[in-house]
């Protein structure tokens, strides 16, 4: 059976007696399930956003407010990466190079090591050790001059506020972004009781020069809230936990953001610290600036391609990989800083010219992670229909979560025939939840689905919008 159009929809509830619902005068009528489901929430309708269309039909068969412009929290993330994949291609890798500016004698490199990022939202511990080795093999040990950082690639590379979203500056979602990201800008805290010695193990899985960490007391009591009671305080050189750990939360790892630190300084103490263990010296001090003329190239790290970055975005919901990505289609980038600006521009101009037009398309930068961002249904409707008409189609649609099986989808809906069978990327903000992404209905059709919540109890939404996810797959 096709989908119905508005109007039979109309007729259809009419006829199955589905009630006004007095909270709210729905313009539109939409199918039983989800209706009561917004109904027992209590979400009006002018809270929701609906746009839903066939992939290779002409006209939307399913709206509600799709022209109004919503805050999408993370489903902004869909645009900002199918607009990488096309801008910047499914090929595209971030560079970081590291230049020799002395001459090199013996084993010695008898003047500075320059570190040049190009944005690389992914490089991880494990890559980093990796590009230190290919600096090692090139017969340096001991470098006699200072360790440079060229993040000159993006323009801001000043303080950043981590607690300037929601006051939560620990949260690794609040890490800004930089030319020279690494890690994620993220530590992983291990806790272990140890009931024998009434005492907490407390261990950081990065290898950090000069950080110290004073563990918890041991408590007995329920695990409840357990990072509420650890009474973390963050320092430029470590934290103290000053509060305690219940044992029967057995071993538990947090991760945070050591927003007293910047950038450069945890870039820097974690060379340190992995150069050393690499069998390799270094004293002197970690600065900012720019590649000098005539310095050598001796090491260079491409990033994973565009597309494996993308699904760790879209997968996963990582806002900074985004806010990097953004800051990289610039479109002066790289002759000039990356700017969010820029990037926001670029992604604008890229929409206009596939027809779409989008005067209520907001972005500030380009991961939901914001109060002003903006956009319709209709718009990321529109936007993902031509998505699946694209040559990038299969690592765009790969990047999203499989609902029932990965990523932020993978505790919905598992129970119903809809698993397996929707690629579907969730956002949520305070009185906001968003869903996005493809359909595959049982009779063998594909249809776009938008979704957007804004309202004080968005956060009931859930059970309305797995129920309209449902009734695609059945009714389509």
């Amino acid at each position: 059976m096709h989908f119905l159009t508005i109007k039979k929809l109309a007729r259809s509830a009419a006829g199955c007696g589905v009630l006004a619902w007095a909270a709210a005068s729905w313009a539109q009528a939409l199918p039983p399930a989800v209706e009561g489901a917004l109904q027992r929430a209590e979400i009006p309708a002018a809270g929701v956003g609906i746009y839903v269309r066939e992939v290779s039909a002409g006209a939307a068969l399913l709206e509600l407010n799709a022209a109004t412009a919503f805050s999408p929290a993370s489903v902004m993330k869909l645009v900002t990466t199918d607009a990488a994949l096309e801008l910047l291609g499914p090929t595209y890798a971030w560079k970081t190079r590291a230049y020799a500016a002395g001459p090199q004698r013996g084993d010695v490199l008898q003047g500075d090591l320059v570190i040049q990022g190009g944005g690389d939202p992914k490089l991880v511990l494990e890559n980093f050790w990796l590009f230190l080795r290919r600096i090692r093999a090139q017969g340096i040990r001991e470098i006699s001059g200072n360790l440079v950082l060229d993040r000159s690639a993006f323009a801001d590379n000043g303080p950043q506020d981590a607690a300037a979203f929601d006051g939560e500056p620990g949260k690794p979602y609040n890490v800004g972004p930089d030319a020279l990201l690494l890690n994620y800008k993220t530590l992983g805290v291990r806790f272990s009781p140890d009931a024998g010695s009434a005492t907490v193990r407390v261990a950081v899985d990065l290898p950090f020069a000069g950080f110290r960490v004073a563990a918890p007391a041991l408590s007995n009591g329920s695990c409840g809230n357990w990072q509420d009671k650890l009474g973390a305080e963050f320092g430029a050189d470590g934290i103290v936990f000053s509060g305690t750990f219940p044992a029967a939360c057995g071993d538990k790892t947090w991760y945070l953001n050591p927003y007293r630190i910047s950038h450069a300084q945890f870039f820097g103490k974690m060379f340190r610290q992995l150069w050393q263990e690499l069998g390799g010296a270094f004293r002197g001090e970690v600065v900012d600036g720019r590649v000098p003329d005539g310095a050598r190239l001796i090491a260079e790290w491409a990033s994973p391609a565009l597309p494996e970055i993308i699904r760790d975005i879209n997968k996963f919901s990582n806002n900074v990989m985004a806010r990097q990505v953004l800051l990289s289609l610039a479109p002066e980038q790289p002759a000039l800083p990356a700017s969010t600006g820029r990037g926001a521009e670029a992604v604008k101009a890229w929409l206009a010219g596939k027809g779409i037009d989008a005067p209520e398309l907001v972005i500030e930068n380009g991961s939901g992670l914001s109060r002003s961002e903006r956009i319709s249904a209709r718009t990321l409707g529109r936007m993902l229909v031509a998505a699946y008409h694209s040559p990038t189609m299969p690592e765009f649609i790969g990047s999203l979560p499989l609902v029932g099986l990965d990523g932020t989808m993978r505790k919905r809906l598992q129970a119903e025939n809809v698993a397996g069978h929707a690629h579907i990327k969730t956002g949520s903000l305070e009185q906001v939840r968003s869903i996005a992404g493809y359909v595959l209905a049982a009779s063998g059709r594909r249809y776009v689905v938008v979704c957007l919540i804004n309202d004080r109890n968005a956060a009931k939404a859930r059970e309305a919008q797995d129920a309209l996810l449902q009734w695609i797959y059945q009714a389509g």
